[in-house]
């Protein structure tokens, strides 16, 4: 079982990766296109609330050491609950992932294999999903210590390299268009970091469960980092953002990178980057799923499941006619199921498991009380 466990390290990578897999591509063209100089400022503003709540999910964890979110609401709500719980967290990770799952692969055809059925290309995602999971269900997990690193340094190459094309005055007016759309409309950003939705159910895989606090903090400073980066490039570069046609803008403003007289054309470096980090995603996806179904279902033996899910991801990724409707899912509906049943879902069971478990302490420490002075009365 503890061949089985993840460690500090890899925890923290692991939430990047979601990160990383949600922004290369249409996440950044919304957030520039619907705050447009503000972008930043919002993304600073949102970042101290996701610090937040990644400390206020370590907190109200505190009381349930080892327990995940299916078990703590296990303990509110018995079996039922606890069985609906996994299917929307199950549903949230399969379907998030599939659509997303479409969307790059649109892009890789679009840029290198346009007469390639798209559905081939999925495919390939898919088996190698398969594949890993079946060899070891940690690899991707501990894969990601490696491409992770690569994928964040990658972007702050990419903001360095196009240093000397920079507009700073794009950055102004600091407010955008305004107050309320930075401020309150700009809360909705928070989706960006969706990776915490993963949090909920590390408890039980840590290594060193003392380390949460750590994973939590750290994992949400370095997403806050890694999407400046991403957003301060794109604004400083481009006047505005709004074709999506291609792999992602992040893709398009690779291509503005001289490097020398050798070294040009990197695009291609960096979306093999992108791949291997979207293939880690996926089997990561996978890997969550699983565990949560096995937790509701006490099926002892995964690998059946991990063919059931991956034709799952399969199905659902090429169920979209076409691009526009997988896009509109990604910038339309993901934030909202984000906002939804990550943090609201998510923290009010949280929330609630903490003040039933402090009443029932409550009503502990009165009966022992009344016992006490039962005892001495009767003694």
């Amino acid at each position: 079982m503890s061949n089985n466990k993840i460690g500090t390290i890899e925890a923290i990578m692991l939430i990047l990766t979601i990160v990383i897999a949600h922004t290369v591509l249409a996440m950044p063209t919304d957030i520039l296109s619907n705050y447009k100089s503000s972008s930043i400022l919002n993304l600073i503003y949102v970042s101290i609330i996701a610090v937040f709540i990644s400390y206020l999910i370590y907190k109200l964890f505190k009381n349930f050491p080892s327990m995940d979110i299916i078990d703590i609401s296990e303990t509110i709500g018995g079996k039922v609950f606890k069985n609906i719980i996994g299917f929307i967290f199950i549903s949230y990770f399969i379907i998030s992932s599939s659509i997303i799952l479409r969307n790059f692969c649109e892009s890789i055809q679009i840029l290198y294999f346009p007469m390639t059925d798209i559905r081939f290309i999925i495919f390939l995602f898919v088996i190698s999903l398969v594949i890993v999971n079946k060899i070891n269900s940690n690899s991707a997990i501990k894969t990601n210590v490696i491409i992770v690193p690569i994928a964040l340094f990658s972007v702050i190459f990419l903001f360095f390299t196009n240093i000397t094309k920079f507009v700073p005055e794009r950055i102004f007016p600091i407010l955008g268009e305004g107050f309320f759309n930075t401020f309150v409309l700009g809360i909705s950003n928070i989706a960006c970091f969706g990776g915490i939705a993963y949090l909920y159910f590390l408890p039980p895989l840590l290594k060193d469960e003392k380390s949460f606090k750590k994973i939590s903090i750290i994992s949400i400073l370095a997403t806050s980092l890694y999407l400046i980066f991403t957003i301060a490039t794109l604004l400083f570069i481009f006047t505005f953002f709004t074709d999506v046609s291609e792999i992602s803008p992040l893709y398009t403003a690779t291509r503005y990178i001289e490097f020398g007289t050798f070294f040009q054309r990197l695009e291609s470096v960096f979306l093999l980057v992108w791949i291997l980090v979207f293939a880690c995603y996926l089997n990561i996806v996978c890997k969550f799923s699983i565990n949560i179904f096995q937790k509701i279902t006490k099926i002892s033996n995964n690998r059946p499941l991990i063919d059931v899910f991956a034709i799952l991801i399969l199905a659902i990724a090429i169920l979209p006619k076409n691009l526009a409707i997988s896009q509109a899912f990604e910038t339309k509906i993901y934030p909202k199921l984000v906002i939804g049943i990550v943090l609201i879902l998510g923290l009010g069971i949280l929330i609630f498991a903490n003040m039933a478990k402090k009443k029932q302490i409550n009503n502990n420490n009165l009966n022992n009380t009344f016992n006490n002075r039962k005892e001495l009365l009767n003694g």
